[in-house]
């Protein structure tokens, strides 16, 4: 089976997001969804942002380094944890994130590497 990169799909009337088939096992530990360093959201596996991302966020020797803060700030504010349906694949995104992303209905979900950005259509 090719591996999904890339996808397009529309938000239900319940803010949720079907994740294709191919990738799902991805998110059987869980799904972790963040601001991103733009207008856009971070969708993470569970297993991804405790394994990579905490340990990124907690690795500064320094506890007054400002781009290790600056950077739990962006990452933990508005940070949601859902578990995947697992009849359906559906995760809920809440709306204060969707909003951040300016995501009405329409998403764009492209890997970068280990994680997804989720963001509107160009």
């Amino acid at each position: 089976m090719a591996q999904v990169d890339y996808f397009e799909r529309r938000l239900d009337d319940k803010r949720r997001l079907t994740i294709p088939v191919e990738v799902r096992a991805e998110f059987v530990s869980g799904v972790v969804l963040t601001r991103g360093f733009g207008q856009y959201l971070h969708l993470y596996p569970k297993s991804v942002w405790e394994g990579d991302v905490e340990a990124a966020l907690s690795s500064g020797d320094n506890i007054l380094d400002e781009k290790t803060a600056d950077l739990n700030v962006q990452f933990r504010r508005g940070k949601t944890e859902a578990e995947l349906d697992e009849k359906q694949g559906r995760v809920t995104i809440e709306q204060h994130l969707l909003d951040f992303a300016g995501i009405e209905r329409d998403i764009v979900a492209v890997r970068a590497g280990k994680y997804w950005r989720l963001m509107i259509p160009e």
